[in-house]
């Protein structure tokens, strides 16, 4: 029996997916994602209803804000009960950053979400992005053999590996291999066909879709160096105008501790702000208890973030202080969407 043809909602934010050149002036212009298929007509061939919205101005993904991440979400909320999946295109620099944003904002999700994206506009004849959307779609319209969606999470598809979107980061500004998921395995393979390994999916509850728009932005983020001077970064730890920092510190969470560092430390800590401590490491966790610099952070109230990318920790923090100000010192150390390995 053929199965029922599933709708799949495009939602096109901006990046170089969505550009085409202009044979005569060399420029390169967004594509109109209504005749989507005229630029990429092997769509046509998939077994999928396809219907297409973009946010209200498309934009470079250097230039998103958590605006543009509200209307984002905003649009797949107000649409989730009319469509099977989404897929949302994106632009590559920051396409981590608004996986797992959304990944957090979209709370009880239970069908799939896929972001992907191009290192070439789609108008070029080399262009990955054709690949890039032909499967993000085969993956959004996959489901069992009850008729359920198999993903049920926010992912980053890109060059033939699907990622959590919460465990994505962008590896490469030249390779059509952008993206990387350090601390977590692949959710599916495309090759000949496409392998899904359902042992590493995550899964919500069977609630329904709850949106968590972020209303502030009070989240900074200091990477160290050797030698750092920390009065460089006094105005990061005013607080409120800064309620939540995150340190990307050395190895398994260690880091410069002068006199100084310790004071402003210290101080942010006692008036309510949340210092969260990630590994600036590719790769591996934050451990507060394997050093003693970082030992020294721990007993100062600073939390370890385990193995976290930066991506996860801005947006959860972000998402966290605008939806669960009371819980977000509890909340943030907690595994929430699949960000965190238990």
């Amino acid at each position: 029996m053929e199965r029922a043809r599933k709708n799949i909602l495009i939602v096109y934010t901006g990046g170089t997916i969505g550009m085409i050149k202009d044979p005569h002036t060399g420029l390169l212009s967004n594509v109109d994602f209504n005749l989507i298929a005229d630029h990429v007509p092997e769509i046509r061939r998939l077994n999928i209803d396809i219907e297409s919205v973009s946010i209200s101005q498309p934009t470079d993904s250097a230039l998103m804000t958590t605006d543009h991440w509200n209307e984002i979400a905003q649009t797949i909320f107000e649409n989730y009960a009319q469509y099977d999946g989404f897929v949302v295109l994106h632009g590559t620099d920051t396409m981590a950053y608004s996986s797992s944003a959304l990944s957090f904002m979209l709370e009880g999700l239970n069908k799939p979400v896929v972001m992907t994206g191009s290192q070439l506009p789609i108008g070029i004849i080399r262009t990955d992005g054709k690949e890039n959307l032909i499967t993000a779609l085969e993956i959004a319209s996959s489901c069992d053999q009850n008729g359920d969606p198999i993903i049920r999470e926010v992912t980053v598809y890109f060059d033939y590996k699907l990622f959590r979107g919460n465990r994505s980061t962008k590896d490469s500004a030249s390779e059509f291999e952008a993206f990387k998921s350090p601390n977590y395995l692949e959710l599916a393979s495309a090759g000949v066909e496409i392998t899904f390994f359902p042992e590493r999916f995550f899964l919500s509850e069977n609630k329904p879709l709850k949106l968590g728009l972020i209303t502030g932005n009070e989240v900074a983020l200091i990477r160290m160096f050797p030698g750092m001077k920390w009065e460089h970064y006094s105005s990061l730890f005013e607080y409120p105008t800064v309620k939540a920092l995150v340190l990307e510190t050395f190895g398994a969470g260690n880091a410069l501790l002068t006199p100084e560092a310790t004071e402003l430390i210290s101080n942010f800590i006692t008036q309510g702000g949340i210092i969260l401590n990630i590994t600036q490491c590719s790769s591996g966790s934050v451990d507060q208890t394997k050093y003693k610099s970082a030992e020294q952070l721990m007993k100062l109230g600073v939390l370890g973030g385990s193995d976290m990318t930066t991506e996860a920790a801005v947006s959860k923090l972000l998402y966290l202080l605008s939806n669960a100000p009371e819980d977000v010192k509890k909340k943030v150390i907690q595994n929430l969407r699949g960000e965190i390995t238990n």
